[in-house]
Order: structure tokens, then sequence, then C-alpha cells
């Protein structure tokens, strides 16, 4: 990650968080008093097509913001942050989760990626941590109530991904210290994939943007002591270092750039490299360097796809962020 690609990312998500169309409402209409306007019912997070875009452009931003405080591009940052993050905008952000229709609103993924933000806020001592705070409350909450009740999780390669909301739930979570919460989050995911053997690796769909394998295991490394997750990995993935199974080696193709659904697929080999990086920290040599080697593919296919149609603009450097800096946020991973 170097101060030019760290430039490049800002100004790409500087140009879209405050862009208010084309927009794609998750918006539940009762009648007429109901009707959506972005920025009347979104203040803060009404840009970048869609909520979560939004959200997780402002994290990309926070995260450039700690790593790089000498960009040129910082001023800017600060002044949109001053802007945006104010007791009524977050509060009006806050109120909407109250509407009885908003129930499953961004769930879960738009729930780990505004804990993720409001992390990176307190990690960076920002000042801005304690004007979020309400809003992250208010998500932790909703996963307090939401996890007990979810029998299976969701194993899909897109937003609804269980694993994946509670990678980034967990680094909030630590960096917060609720260890009620990670508690929580450790708890379901060992009751969730703790008998998860020789993973097939059926992938990817044609709508991935994760890696249902990959993800689990991340979540997995995440959540369990190292005693306990190395076990469980060798067993979840046992011949990694043959390079099987050979479908999560092989970047993804991605055939039009303009479909905003086929454009996951660079999000897929951008989150591989992430996942791939991070797991490789916790294995053995032989079976580490196999995961770096396909990660390093996977980054070279997407790295240089992150601006160029606005399908993929808005959110994909977020992804690269990931790939680059990890989970935690180090300028290298």
């Amino acid at each position: 990650m170097t101060p030019d690609l760290a430039a490049r990312f800002a100004r790409i998500a500087l140009g879209h968080v405050e862009r208010a169309y084309p927009h794609k409402a998750d918006h539940v209409m009762g009648g007429d008093a109901d009707a959506y306007l972005p920025q009347v019912v979104h203040p803060i997070f009404y840009g970048s097509f869609d909520w979560h875009s939004c959200v997780h452009g402002y994290w990309l931003l926070a995260r450039i913001r700690r790593l790089f405080p000498d960009l040129a591009e910082v001023a800017a940052i600060d002044a949109l942050f001053a802007r945006a993050f104010t007791p009524e905008k977050v509060e009006a952000e806050r109120a909407y989760l109250d509407r009885a229709s908003a129930r499953g609103f961004e769930r879960p993924y738009g729930w780990s990626w505004a804990l993720m933000l409001a992390g990176e806020l307190i990690v960076a001592d920002s000042p801005h941590a304690l004007t979020v705070q309400p809003l992250a409350d208010a998500f932790v909450a909703r996963f307090q109530d939401f996890l007990p009740k979810l029998h299976y999780p969701v194993r899909a390669g897109f937003h609804s991904n269980t694993a994946f909301a509670l990678v980034l739930a967990e680094r909030y979570a630590r960096v917060a210290n609720d260890g009620a919460f990670r508690t929580l989050l450790r708890d379901r995911a060992w009751l969730w994939f703790s008998n998860d053997r020789s993973a097939q690796a059926w992938e990817p769909s044609g709508e991935d943007f994760l890696s249902p394998t990959l993800t689990e295991a991340l979540a997995m490394q995440a959540l369990l002591p190292a005693e306990q997750f190395a076990p469980w990995f060798s067993a979840f993935l046992p011949d990694l270092a043959a390079g099987r199974p050979a479908a999560l080696f092989t970047p993804a193709q991605v055939s039009d750039r303009s479909d905003g659904k086929i454009a996951h697929l660079d999000g897929l080999n951008l989150s591989r490299a992430w996942a791939m990086r991070s797991l490789a920290r916790s294995v053995s040599d032989s079976v580490a360097s196999v995961l770096n080697a396909a990660a390093a593919q996977h980054l070279a296919t997407a790295i240089d796809e992150v601006a160029g149609d606005y399908m993929g603009e808005h959110w994909l450097a977020s992804f690269a962020m990931l790939a680059l800096t990890g989970t935690d946020g180090t300028r290298r991973q």
C-alpha cells in the first residue's frame, strides 16, 4: 500500500460518497408518506449507489486518513467528515432503524460495515468517533438480537454472507473492548462452522464478490484462539499445500464491467486476496507460500479495475484496501 495508491483510492471515494445518483434503495414503502429521497432519508450515507457502499466508502477514507495523514487529500477528507458526522445527521441515520419496516435493512452486510467504520474512527482516535457511536450501538444491538435467531448461516458469496459479517463485527468488538459482543460472535461461529470438513469450494457463482469457503475460514481465524483454529483449518481445507481445491486458486474472469452483478467478480478476486494473505499468517510455510502466491495473482488481476465503470468504481477500492492492508489496517499486511 503506497501513498500514491492511497491518494488514488481517496480521490475515487471522494468522488462518489456524495454522489446521490444513480441510487439503489433498500427501503420499504407502506404508503405515500414513505416516499423516498436519498438525501432526506439518509443525510450521511446517500451516495455511492447504495447505503452500504457509501458506508464503506467513508470507511475507506477513514482508513486512508489514519494510515496516510500527510496526503494532500486529507484536507478534503476532514472537510467531508466535518459536514457529514454531525449529531443531527447521525441521529437521522439511527432513527431510520426505528421504522417497523427497517428490521431487515442492510442485514448483515451494511450492519457490519457500519461497525467497521465506527471501529476505524476509534482506532484513529478521531474526534468523530463519539458522534458516530450511537449508530454503532444500534447495530451491535441488532446483531445481539438477530444472531441467536439465525439457526443456519448464510453461505452465499455476496451481501448476505454470515461469515463476512462476523469478520467485520469482530474487528469492531475488539477495538471497542466489547467482550460480550465478541463472545457472541465466537459462539455463533463455532456453532455454525465447527463441524465443517473438506470444503469442496464449488465457486465462484456468477455474482460472487466473496469466497464462501475462504470467508468462513477468515471468520474462524478471527474468532478462535490459534490452538483451536489450526486443527479446524487443517480439516476444513486439508489439501491447500497441493493447490486444492483448484477452484480457489484461479482468478475469476469478468466479462462485462458495466453489469453491476458480473462486476462483483472483480471484488471476488480482491476479497480472495485479502482472505488468503490473512490466512497465510496462521499456517505452515508450505501452505503459506501457496496462499501468498495465489493472493498475488488475484490481486494483480483486479487491482487495476477499481476505477472505470461506476458499477465497480463505487465500491471496489474498499475491497482493494482490505486486500492490501488487512482487516485491522496496516500499511503492509
